[in-house]
């Protein structure tokens, strides 16, 4: 169960659900909690995002706890990153740039709090330079409860996101299934897409490897993305099967 790492402080948990889908923006979140509040959070079953499944239900609760989080949190931000600068930022080889420099913006919009810890120890370390009492370690929505409930925010708002891109399209091209990970199911919905209407959907993230599309409308793959980058790139994909 998350805990907060010391009674009666606040804290101020980042995480960002996004990274890897290869449609639709990336969400970053920062939560900070009382003690009083992380309790509570936790009592009520708050776990880190990716532990309520996936789907409509897995949705609901998440949104659920959202809002129960927004209520009882002394501070919650979230950054859209969109599909336009994440493929920027990766043609340049900085996506982790981009998400170290989102965290600190979210930092600074918050009040002044104990600890801030942020889930990626090798993502986020070099940000305890800039600010004290800067915590980053790895699956720490497992046992912090606010970057836990930054997780639950950032992931609801990524999958209202998501939810809305499918709508668009499913009447045209059926539903977009995969979750819209860069996996074999969304891989097949945007080949359908593309063999349609001979390009990408504007919300595809034209950085992220689909081979296939570059055969079919070579033109539009950005010159500096080759085979070679999503090989050396930690991009930290995902799978997902909704």
């Amino acid at each position: 169960m998350p805990r907060t790492l010391f009674p009666n402080r606040l804290t101020l948990g980042i995480d960002e659900a996004g990274r890897g889908p290869s449609i639709g923006p990336m969400v970053m979140a920062a939560v900070a909690l009382d003690s009083k509040a992380a309790a509570v959070l936790s009592r009520k079953g708050l776990r880190d995002s990716k532990a309520y499944g996936a789907g409509e239900d897995a949705h609901a609760i998440r949104c659920d706890l959202a809002a129960e989080i927004r209520s009882r949190a002394v501070f919650v931000a979230t950054i859209e990153v969109e599909h336009t600068e994440i493929d920027e930022r990766v043609c340049r080889g900085e996506l982790n740039v981009l998400e170290r420099e989102k965290a600190v913006t979210l930092i600074e919009q918050a009040p002044p709090v104990d600890k801030i810890i942020a889930d990626g120890k090798r993502m986020f370390a070099a940000l305890g330079a800039r600010f004290p009492h800067f915590l980053s370690c790895d699956r720490a929505e497992d046992e912090h409860a606010s970057v836990a409930a930054a997780s639950v925010v950032a992931k609801a708002l990524r999958d209202t996101r998501f939810h809305a891109i499918k709508r668009r399209y499913e009447d045209d091209c059926g539903p977009i299934t995969g979750g819209g990970y860069a996996n074999a199911a969304t891989r097949k919905w945007v080949r359908t897409y593309v063999e349609k209407y001979k390009r990408l959907p504007d919300e595809a993230r034209r950085s992220w490897p689909f081979p296939f599309v570059f055969d079919l409308i070579g033109d539009q793959r950005p010159p500096k993305i080759q085979t070679e980058l999503f090989a050396s790139m930690d991009l930290g994909l995902e799978t997902a099967t909704d």
